[in-house]
């Protein structure tokens, strides 16, 4: 009978220890939606797209207005994202394709680079079961980009972003091994000389979605990891082109908007509600992140998970997508590959119940590739070099302990060669630097001019002086010929 009350006691001590374990290591979950504008969810003022969930997010957590993504376009934003370097830094920059959009083409993006150190690495070394479910866009499985090797124990999605541009492929893979769908071969990249007037609409649309076999793998790894800590990286690949999602949920907004059918006059495939089926992708992406935050609750994790969302780049311009009708990226100039406003502020909400106060907002200028330092804050330990400040001391309130970015760095190779820096209320851009070495900043004060109106760089000498100091010093020479505009080791053409 004693031996049995100890056997009990023992056992509810190792419980409570578990517990206080737990406590001390919050589970993660960073949500990454694609080509999402700043605008695009009702948290930063969307009107006519319904995202009650991620609304539920910023209402129970925390809200930035002044958050950046590191680059404007999917692969250098993903990778800066996971090694905390900004543009002059990151071993990748742009979009490199390798391979081509047909299954036996199929070769990826640029590969991280072997011995490159990840928020996945980070939360590995502390013990976190990690995971990576949704778009990688950084190398094959094949090669030394495959997210399996880049801190990530499990994987399912996309390896190749140009097979994300279809959401009913033929495949998915989840580690290293293709995962066969029940979807024909559908080419949402057709010839506009092939699209008749009337298309068959029907033809580009599956049975098995994409987004819903991400939501269904992300609230199992949930389950399988309840019992210990787990790192949950989700890149959605919504609402990136081509335009598709399930009928049913298209349903929910036709009628509610005067559109004509899009017959591929901007490339990808035809839709015939263009305007209804963009805003029903970002209502069925809500929808998932409903699911991941039901699965919290179930399982009693809710106040011990911190929840963060965010986009990639700003809204996109082709296959259909109407960026002005959506008053997607709001007031801001540009869309996705530009690195004004538009193209890279972007949504930033994180919810931790019981630590982030509810309802809070806050202007603090920040980045995406700070969510290194703050990752390695969270769970205390020291992180790698990197270019990033922590953020969460402005995320639990404690915002006299915030330390603050002197500026923030932009470099993007393409699009003519862009970049950008934020210092303050100041912005500098300067773009056609690949044509032009000596192309001149434009300066902008957005406390009075958040649409990049008027450009007062010639008031302003002394911070364009300053500006160019600070793009000599943060650019390293890039690794490849076409990434390298503004320190160019050979002659323009």
């Amino acid at each position: 009978m004693k031996h049995l009350f100890l056997t009990k006691l023992f056992v509810i001590f190792s419980s409570l220890v578990t517990i206080a374990q737990q406590a001390d290591k919050p589970n993660v979950i960073y949500i990454y939606a694609d080509d999402l504008g700043y605008g695009d969810i009702g948290a930063y003022g969307q009107q006519k797209i319904k995202t009650p969930n991620l609304d539920r997010i910023a209402k129970e957590g925390i809200r930035f207005t002044q958050h950046y993504t590191s680059a404007p376009v999917c692969a250098p934003a993903r990778c800066m994202l996971l090694t905390g370097r900004h543009g002059g830094h990151s071993y990748i920059r742009g979009n490199y394709e390798l391979g081509g959009f047909a299954d036996s083409l199929e070769g990826g993006q640029m590969p991280l680079p072997e011995g490159t150190f990840t928020i996945g690495h980070l939360m590995q070394q502390a013990g976190y079961k990690t995971a990576a479910i949704g778009k990688w866009g950084l190398g094959m499985h094949t090669s030394t980009g495959d997210p399996n090797k880049q801190g990530f124990e499990y994987f399912y999605g996309y390896l190749d972003q140009k097979q994300a541009h279809n959401y009913y492929p033929t495949h998915l893979w989840e580690n290293g091994k293709w995962e066969k769908l029940n979807n024909p071969v559908i080419d949402v990249h057709p010839a506009k000389a092939e699209i008749p007037k009337n298309p068959n609409y029907a033809s580009f649309i599956g049975k098995d979605y994409a987004l819903t076999k991400m939501g269904d793998k992300a609230v199992a790894f949930i389950n399988e990891n309840k019992k210990k800590p787990f790192f949950l990286y989700l890149p959605f690949v919504a609402p990136h082109v081509s335009l598709q999602v399930p009928a049913e949920a298209v349903k929910e907004y036709v009628g509610k908007f005067k559109e004509d059918p899009y017959l591929a006059q901007q490339g990808y495939m035809p839709v015939q509600y263009p305007l209804s089926t963009y805003a029903a992708m970002i209502t069925y992406m809500d929808k998932q992140v409903g699911r991941v935050l039901d699965q919290l609750k179930l399982f009693g994790l809710e106040e011990n998970t911190i929840v963060m969302f965010s986009s990639d780049n700003g809204a996109a311009f082709n296959g259909g997508v109407q960026a002005k009708y959506f008053n997607s990226v709001g007031p801001l100039r540009g869309l996705k590959m530009d690195v004004y406003e538009g193209g890279i502020r972007e949504p930033f909400i994180a919810r931790w119940l019981g630590k982030i106060p509810a309802g809070k907002v806050t202007d603090l200028i920040s980045a995406q590739y700070d969510i290194m330092a703050t990752l390695a804050d969270i769970i205390g330990v020291t992180p790698p070099a990197n270019d990033g400040i922590s953020m969460l001391p402005t995320m639990l309130g404690k915002d006299q302990l915030q330390k603050k970015h002197e500026y923030l760095y932009f470099e993007y190779p393409e699009k003519g060669g862009q970049i950008a820096i934020r210092m303050g209320n100041w912005k500098g851009v300067k773009t056609n630097v690949r044509q032009k070495a000596n192309s001149p900043w434009q300066l902008y004060d957005l406390s009075t001019d958040i649409g990049e109106q008027k450009d007062v760089s010639a008031q302003h000498l002394d911070i364009i002086k300053q500006f160019t100091s600070i793009a000599e010093k943060e650019h390293r020479c890039s690794h490849i010929k076409e990434w390298e505009f503004i320190d160019p080791k050979f002659t323009r053409e």
